[in-house]
């Protein structure tokens, strides 16, 4: 019999999703991609939804095509975060989850302060605010469509649908309970508090499990529709985000990261959450992770805003790659205007590259006209947030970081990992892209103790992965564009 053990992996991300096998040989992982397929959320009569059945079936599709491909020993579900589908007491869903980037919770932040301050909430939970988060979710839909929440007997995160769907059991991953802003992140449990304060059911909330928990065996019924055998389904970190962090090639205790991709999450990885005047001012979140550790990170939106703004030249007659749009930027010239990428309106689909205009024109800059000098300005402009970031980071915990790993997507945008090693000045080691995948491969493997340490787990990533290195350039130049960008990025 073969002693390489191969495990299933469904990665969801926000625009799609892959079914990657890993085969684990005792030294090295490698990867095959059985199954890739878009993520394309609906809107109806004003609502944005997930298709989550179609995105079943194709959890489905990648099932019998890892089958046969050779087959698998278990598998596990990672996806975004925050967001959920309601199941109700037969066990059906009750409706398609809702976006994230919905517009029902346009606004629910005062309305939540005054039911909870914003001291206290965040005190208790450690979680960056943002309107997105579950518990401002709930809050709308509690004010909005009050007979679905009556109706609700369960809320499942998107992770957690999926294994429920593949096995029928319901219970919450760690990881992916923290994006919610419901947990008291010093004890790891829901918190009574916030729930009652808002006037929210606590029936809904399944019992929290630790990232790694065998959740049940694959349904009978998937096995015979798929054509397999029963394997195990393991609720690896399902926030896409912690399984990443526990793919990080790190042999230091402490080292800072840049998860790259639609989002990016800048960050480090903690023993203990950091609660206090420092991390509320930097609006960052303490998110749960693997062995009850904590990813203290700042969410920040990321290559959406140059995803965004290539759909909308491309619905207009464009034929734009990222290597072109890279190389257009390379041609602009530098530094000659800035945006938060955190402002609320970058958030919405449509035309971004309008509203990359017209903030540059409110707050009183040059306005890029051309396709190049928009895309460098939103490029310059990650790089000073990851740069601001990075300060208040190192502030907060008092430690200094000499690299920055930089993980996902983004890793095959070379430019910006350049840039973000000039603004930051510091080297960084980018890869790997993987990380997602690897990451749910990894606790896949420590769930069946064929890896027996995170440690151990981190070294194989660095044994099966080739860095690249960035090394900080023109540094005095961008330390002066830094002071300009400042008060436009903050």
């Amino acid at each position: 019999m073969s002693k390489i053990k191969r495990v299933l992996a469904i990665d969801f991300g926000a625009s799609g999703g892959r079914a990657i096998v890993g085969s684990f040989d005792g030294k090295k992982i490698s990867l095959e991609e059985v199954h890739r397929f878009s993520n394309d959320p609906v809107e109806v009569l004003g609502t944005v939804y997930w298709d989550v059945l179609r995105l079943f079936h194709e959890v489905k599709q990648g099932i019998i095509k890892a089958k046969a491909a050779d087959g698998f020993d278990s598998l596990a579900v990672d996806t975004w975060g925050v967001d959920f589908g309601l199941i109700d007491e037969h066990g059906a869903l009750l409706e398609n989850p809702v976006h994230y980037r919905d517009k029902r919770t346009n606004g629910i932040l005062d309305e939540a302060f005054k039911l909870i301050p914003r001291e206290e909430l965040y005190e208790i939970t450690g979680i960056q605010f943002m309107e997105l988060n579950t518990v401002f979710q709930l809050l709308a839909l509690k004010n909005t469509r009050r007979h679905i929440l009556d109706r609700a007997d369960k809320l499942l995160f998107m992770p957690d649908l999926f294994t429920y769907m593949l096995t029928g059991k319901k219970l919450t991953e760690y990881s992916i309970a923290t994006t919610s802003q419901i947990v008291d992140i010093k004890t790891g449990n829901w918190s009574d508090t916030v729930m009652q304060k808002l006037g929210l059911p606590s029936r809904l909330l399944c019992d929290i499990v630790p990232s790694g928990t065998i959740a049940a065996p694959l349904n009978a019924s998937i096995c015979e529709e798929c054509g397999i055998d029963p394997v195990p389904v393991i609720s690896v970190c399902g926030h896409d985000t912690q399984s990443a962090l526990t793919a990080v090639p790190s042999a230091d205790k402490d080292f800072a990261f840049i998860s790259s991709g639609t989002w990016s999450l800048f960050g480090t990885e903690l023993e203990k959450p950091i609660v206090d005047e420092k991390a509320y001012a930097m609006n960052i979140t303490n998110e749960g992770g693997y062995g009850g550790s904590i990813g203290f990170l700042k969410n920040i939106t990321g290559l959406w805003l140059i995803q965004e703004s290539r759909r909308h030249w491309n619905r207009h007659g464009g034929n734009y790659s990222y290597a072109d749009l890279e190389k257009l930027a390379l041609e602009a010239e530098p530094f000659k205007s800035f945006i938060n990428p955190d402002a609320p309106e970058f958030m919405p689909h449509g035309n971004l590259p309008r509203r990359v205009k017209d903030y540059c024109e409110r707050t009183g800059q040059s306005v890029p006209e051309s396709i190049g000098e928009v895309v460098r300005c939103i490029y310059e402009s990650l790089a000073m947030k990851y740069r601001l970031t990075f300060e208040k980071l190192m502030d907060c915990t008092g430690k200094n970081y000499p690299a920055i790993h930089v993980i996902g997507g983004g890793v095959k945008d070379t430019l910006l990992c350049q840039m973000t090693a000039d603004a930051c000045g510091r080297k960084v080691l980018a890869g790997p892209i993987e990380a997602t995948v690897l990451g749910n491969i990894l606790v896949q493997l420590l769930a069946a103790g064929a890896i027996e340490s995170l440690e151990q787990a981190r070294q194989i990533i660095a044994d099966s992965e080739q860095l690249r290195e960035h090394k900080p350039e023109n540094s005095a130049q961008w330390n002066a564009a830094y002071e300009k960008a400042y008060p436009f990025i903050k």
